[in-house]
């Protein structure tokens, strides 16, 4: 649905397209749009290959989020360790 939804915005003769949109894929929103749709995307892969058969990209999208968005989140903004173990 997403993915339909990004490609009928696309085909908007008013969306810009090109160079004039590069800046909004330097945005770290754009960033971190494009990093949990990966994680959708993998998590709908591995719960399809298990189920057997496609389980949709709708139900991946509720079921990532019910089970992983906030510990992904957590994890993905921790601040990295400068050296060493906490003293």
């Amino acid at each position: 649905m997403v993915d339909h939804l990004m490609a009928e915005h696309d085909k908007r003769p008013d969306v810009k397209q090109g160079p004039t949109n590069e800046w909004v894929q330097k945005t770290s929103l754009y960033r971190e749009f494009i990093a949990e749709r990966e994680e959708i995307l993998r998590h709908k892969w591995l719960e399809s290959e298990k189920a057997g058969h496609d389980i949709g990209f709708e139900k991946a999208l509720v079921e990532w989020v019910s089970r992983y968005r906030t510990a992904w989140r957590r994890y993905r903004h921790q601040v990295p360790d400068k050296g060493g173990s906490p003293s």
